[in-house]
């Protein structure tokens, strides 16, 4: 039975795509990965094609930027020569993989700029000292953030997945002061 006969995954699926859109995501590329993830085994591009009748075109840049992610892999199927894909369905994983993919396509290219600005601005003394402060500023706000995603990315899920669970509840083993503010 097709995924978009059953109203339930038809709904997760076109929701995706919705939600997809919200992210910066194409629509069609999110559905993609939305039947891949509910599908209960590889799925060819002509099926995926069918299933949300989408363009073959787009399937195809779909299924290349979803593996760019690392998010949609392609299988071989004994004896047929199409190839097939899956989606990782290690949720965390997905995550991990995503966080990591924006930051390098994202972050760290807005990093890169803002490092030059703050270094270009630093000797340019005719530029007014406004601008100088608040790309300083953001450099090292963006910077800050980079630097403690990579130290969250390395460790292991186990403790990624204690610290999404405890929530805000990590601020107790914080030391604060009255007079702490944030910039």
């Amino acid at each position: 039975m097709p995924l978009m006969d059953n109203p339930d995954a038809k709904a997760f699926i076109l929701h995706w795509g919705e939600m997809g859109t919200q992210w910066g995501v194409n629509r069609s590329v999110s559905q993609i990965h939305g039947l891949l993830y509910l599908s209960s085994r590889p799925l060819a591009a002509d099926e995926i094609v069918d299933e949300l009748t989408l363009a073959r075109s787009n399937v195809s840049n779909g299924l290349k930027e979803l593996q760019s992610y690392g998010i949609v892999k392609r299988v071989h199927i004994e004896g047929d020569r199409r190839d097939h894909f899956i989606a990782e369905d290690d949720l965390w994983e997905v995550l991990l993989r995503i966080a990591a993919e924006r930051k390098r396509r994202e972050i760290d290219p807005t990093i890169a700029l803002l490092a030059e600005l703050a270094d270009r601005l630093a000797k340019d003394n005719a530029a007014p000292a406004h601008i100088r402060q608040r790309i300083t500023r953001m450099h090292e706000f963006i910077s800050t953030l980079g630097d403690w995603y990579d130290q969250i990315r390395k460790l292991p899920k186990s403790t990624l997945i204690t610290l999404m669970k405890l929530g805000g509840k990590v601020a107790r083993f914080i030391p604060t002061g009255k007079n702490n503010t944030s910039h």
